[in-house]
């Protein structure tokens, strides 16, 4: 396997510069969609590589379960500096899988608690809930996708804002943001190299929900204006990976944005610009990635088989 083994765990780097640029030169959609693409895959390929190197590692280990022939130190060869990586992998896999299993924990009881609490309330698309407190975000699952707003932050807003926020919450479940959202997420715990794209996408995923409501009420100054109020006095929303109109932001950079022309829409942005090349760079990191995973658990697939007596 030799360094192949390590490339997956590295190469994220190379998704950096679309992580910026896709925020400015993308349309929302195509930008979300790429980012979180690129960070699932090469996610699942640094995970990959590190559980192969693990296997080295836990081989060492007196007593382990495996076979004695695991750590012959043929097997031991394949991957460089084996003594120290191989042991340190073992942490570093149990981080990220605690990590992961945390995070999805927490999502699935934000999520059971909010239908909980609505349980009593007519089955609607939107639930309008008496609080003094500020918030609103989509909540997405149970027996119906719904709108969750408090009448405090419906207080502060004017009719057409309201509009504009009732239309972008439901951007947010027409396209099921949470799902984009909970990948990144789940990738940047994955690999920390990740976490660039992980903070695009939750701003990609507020833009794409603004161009929708923006469409949907037919006025861009009033999606600002209520996404301004809404940042001012919200709370926000209960779990990182569900959405709402005063999520992440930047808000000033989302206000300037709606104040400004649509977006145009592009499947890929042009070879020969800043956001083309690196396109291009992020997407040839992910195919060498998968190409390195998939060739680092080939071969060590062949050289425990062979190790293994039967």
């Amino acid at each position: 396997m030799g360094v192949f083994v390590f490339l997956p765990l590295v190469l994220p780097l190379t998704a950096w510069p679309i992580a910026r640029l896709a925020e400015q030169h993308l349309h929302p959609r195509t930008a979300t969609r790429l980012l979180t693409a690129v960070a699932a895959v090469m996610a699942l390929c640094s995970t990959v590589c590190l559980a192969l190197v693990m296997v080295v590692g836990t081989a060492q280990l007196p007593g382990n379960p495996l076979p004695d022939g695991w750590s012959d130190p043929e097997v031991r060869a394949a991957v460089p500096y084996d003594e120290v990586v191989g042991k340190a992998a073992i942490p570093a896999l149990c981080a990220v899988v605690a990590a992961s299993a945390r995070a999805l924990w927490r999502h699935g009881r934000v999520r059971r608690r909010a239908h909980r609490a609505l349980a009593g309330l007519p089955g609607t698309g939107v639930a309008v809930l008496p609080d003094d407190v500020p918030y609103a975000y989509a909540l997405p699952g149970g027996r119906r996708d719904r709108v969750v707003v408090s009448t405090a932050l419906l207080d502060c807003l004017e009719p057409g804002e309201r509009r504009a926020l009732f239309a972008h919450e439901r951007a947010h479940l027409a396209a099921r943001h949470h799902r984009f959202l909970l990948a990144v997420r789940l990738a940047a715990l994955a690999n920390p190299f990740l976490r660039p794209l992980r903070t695009a996408v939750s701003y990609t995923a507020e833009r794409w929900a603004d161009e929708a409501a923006a469409r949907a009420v037919g006025d861009r100054r009033a999606v600002a204006t209520a996404i301004g109020k809404a940042a001012l006095v919200s709370r926000g929303t209960p779990v990182a990976t569900l959405a709402g109109l005063a999520a992440p932001g930047p808000v000033p950079r989302r206000v300037a944005a709606l104040l400004g022309p649509a977006p145009a829409v592009r499947t890929w942005p042009p070879v020969f610009t800043s956001v083309g090349l690196a396109a291009w760079a992020a997407a040839a990191g992910t195919a060498v990635s998968a190409m390195s995973s998939a060739n680092a658990a080939v071969t060590m697939f062949l050289i425990l088989r062979a190790a293994t007596p039967f």
